[in-house]
């Protein structure tokens, strides 16, 4: 059989946990978890941005920005 049976995968497991330790493995998870998170949310403000910059513009939408960004004295 070229596959994995149940008992390899607990075999190791098994020999994983003995080699690192539970507290590893949990440090482990939390980075790994923390590192996906962090990708994920970069991705979401890329896609936000791109959005944004995709949007067309209208003269009302100019008028107002600069109207805004006038310095009154």
């Amino acid at each position: 059989m070229a596959g994995l049976s149940i008992w390899h995968v607990l075999i190791f497991a098994i020999v994983v946990i003995l080699l690192f330790g539970t507290a590893k493995l949990k440090n482990l998870g939390k980075d790994v978890g923390g590192a996906v998170k962090d990708f994920k949310k970069s991705i979401r403000d890329e896609d936000a941005e791109a959005a944004q910059l995709n949007e067309p513009r209208t003269l009302e939408h100019q008028n107002s920005n600069t109207s805004n960004s006038t310095v009154k004295h």
